[in-house]
């Protein structure tokens, strides 16, 4: 509940892929990092992390520090604003810069990253967050469009990780964007746990 009411996107940028995780999601996908102790008492990085809905959650959880990452100063004030609101700005901080350019070590890392679906969008650009991942904690939650599973399970084995857990959901997209055709769109994605050797 405490996540549902964190703000969205007021003007979601397409070359950013802005979606809003939904509340659902991110409280299961919370939920069971909290369960395998990847959360409380731990240092959270959130890549990419839009309206702070990972930072909020993992803090609400226990986190000792969460730092929150996006490219959107938009999005970073967002976050910036309904930490505050919830007394939270003791445990999660963010800063508004390119993931690759990230240098902070972490225990966990939480993302939900650009796909790179549109053409306007870096192709590549997964493989950057997956590569920043790896670099920044030994524990990592990765979003992705479930028909990439075998590329990014590859890719991550590439970067010296393992695949201990998978998770699979509904992902609904609502028509935010002039080129959306339909009210709402659901996508298979899937999220990796993985633990770097």
């Amino acid at each position: 509940m405490a996540l549902q009411s964190i703000e969205t996107f007021k003007n979601p940028k397409v070359n950013l892929e802005q979606y809003q995780t939904p509340a659902k999601i991110a409280a299961d996908i919370l939920w069971n990092a909290h369960a395998m102790g990847d959360i409380q008492g731990m240092k959270v990085a959130d890549l990419a992390c839009g309206t702070g809905i990972f930072s909020i959650g993992s803090a609400l959880l226990g986190a000792a520090e969460v730092v929150g990452v996006d490219v959107d100063p938009d999005a970073v004030e967002i976050a910036r604003q309904e930490t505050a609101q919830r007394g939270l700005g003791e445990v999660a901080r963010y800063i508004m810069g390119d993931v690759t350019q990230f240098n902070e070590k972490a225990d966990t890392v939480i993302q939900n990253p650009p796909f790179g679906a549109q053409k306007i969008n870096r192709k590549e650009i997964d493989r950057l967050f997956m590569k920043k991942a790896i670099e920044v904690a030994p524990v990592v939650y990765s979003f992705h469009i479930m028909e990439t599973e075998e590329f990014v399970r590859n890719y991550f084995c590439k970067l010296g990780g393992e695949v201990t857990n998978v998770f699979r959901y509904r992902f609904p997209l609502p028509k935010i964007y002039d080129f959306h055709q339909k009210e709402n769109v659901e996508v298979d994605v899937v999220v990796l746990r993985v633990l770097r050797d």
